[in-house]
């Protein structure tokens, strides 16, 4: 029979094994933890081991909670919440056209070779949505180039391996329909294509539509290049790519744009019937780029169209004229896989940490006057659209 005292030190230990053990899942720990427990002479009691005679332990590994990005979360009312950023042109790796190291390389080397710099200062941005769709500019391959276009200044490429500076800083999804997915052929596109796939990032090019599940609400995104004058080519065919994604499920369907002309600050004339057309064709959304300089947003028949995003990391350029960007994002409020309620706002950056020279890192600006500058060059060529946006608001409607 075991004598009083000793009953109680063993309840004792029970007590303050459960006590601990409770404590580290509280903690949501998910080390090892050991625990010994010991008599009243401070002895270790034994009973552990093959031979009994290592202290008594217990293991309790709690795993970290995991939450799944295509299931719903309800706000009170019963709708779902989402929140979308998107972003213009992201470049990076080397022009293979230039000689010696690249400009991407040696800043690459600047930064202890962290492949995900240049998104340091955006990634809590893009983590904090829900999803995160950027212009992916060029390839990611170890393919040579595309002897079609030899004569050209700009021909990029990316290892394979950096892909993941997008999987590892939010960003979901990209749109792959631009001059330069060719830079390395059908065989460098293929392997992009392929790279992207398998880091868990989807894609959109033409004929190629990606559908993304985000809270339960399935969203389709189509791409497209208008070079060549193919507007009235794309309008044709828009009906039936939007009514496809609409059969297949999709709540909300995205359509980005690869158009206009370099260094333009507003739309021309094609990409203004182009952008409406796709809305009156069954988008949610319009997405363009190309021009490398940011375009005015227009509000059309409900559905907002971004003419264009500018650059974003943008490693063509080492000291563009231009350094001004801004990130869109989109808040909808959907119920019954309908759109009940939608604002935007843009968060005005320069696509660089520095003032002196382009380091490929795009940065939020701070400064007012900075802020005011991005408002004024949006608010100025904006004013020959019939249908532009009343302003740009900096802030949800609910943030102070």
């Amino acid at each position: 029979m075991l004598r009083k005292g000793m009953l109680a030190w063993l309840l004792f230990g029970c007590l303050l094994l459960g006590m601990v053990a409770f404590a580290a899942m509280a903690e949501e720990d998910t080390e090892e933890v050991i625990i010994v427990i010991y008599d009243q002479n401070g002895n270790a009691l034994t009973g552990g081991g093959e031979d009994g005679t290592e202290p008594l332990v217990t293991a309790t590994p709690v795993p970290e909670p995991t939450v799944d990005p295509s299931e719903p979360v309800y706000e009170k009312d019963g709708s779902i919440l989402l929140t979308m950023s998107f972003t213009g042109d992201v470049t990076i790796g080397s022009n293979t056209q230039s000689g010696g190291k690249s400009i991407f390389d040696k800043e690459l080397a600047r930064q202890d070779g962290d492949v995900n710099f240049p998104f340091r200062n955006t990634r809590d941005i893009f983590l904090a949505d829900d999803l995160t769709m950027v212009n992916f500019e060029g390839t990611l391959t170890t393919a040579g180039k595309n002897r079609d276009k030899l004569n050209n200044s700009f021909l990029f490429r990316a290892d394979p391996s950096f892909v993941e500076m997008l999987s590892n800083n939010g960003v979901e999804t990209v749109s792959l329909e631009n001059n330069h997915v060719l830079d390395m052929g059908e065989d460098g596109l293929a392997e992009t294509k392929q790279t992207l796939l398998g880091a868990g990032v989807s894609y959109a090019s033409e004929d190629e539509p990606a559908i993304i599940n985000v809270k339960s609400v399935k969203i389709g995104s189509l791409a497209y290049q208008t070079f060549g004058g193919r507007h009235d080519e794309i309008i044709e065919k828009l009906p039936d790519a939007i009514g496809q994604l609409r059969a297949q499920g999709c709540e909300l369907v995205i359509v980005s744009y690869h158009w206009g002309d370099e260094k333009d600050y507003k739309p021309n004339k094609n990409q203004i019937r182009l952008g409406r057309a796709t809305i009156d064709a069954g988008a949610d959304l319009v997405i363009g780029h190309h021009s490398h300089r940011i375009n005015p947003i227009e509000y059309y028949n409900g559905k907002y169209i971004c003419y264009s995003l500018g650059n974003f990391s943008f490693a063509g350029n080492n000291k563009p004229d231009d350094m001004s960007t801004y990130i869109f994002q989109l808040r909808l409020r959907m119920m019954d896989g309908e759109v009940v309620g939608q604002e935007f706002k843009i968060i005005p950056c320069r696509i660089s940490s520095r003032t002196d020279y382009n380091d490929f890192a795009p940065t939020v600006y701070e400064k007012d006057s900075h802020v005011e500058a991005v408002l004024k060059v949006l608010e100025k060529n904006g004013r020959s659209l019939d249908y532009v946006v009343d302003e740009y608001p900096l802030k949800w409607s609910d943030e102070e």
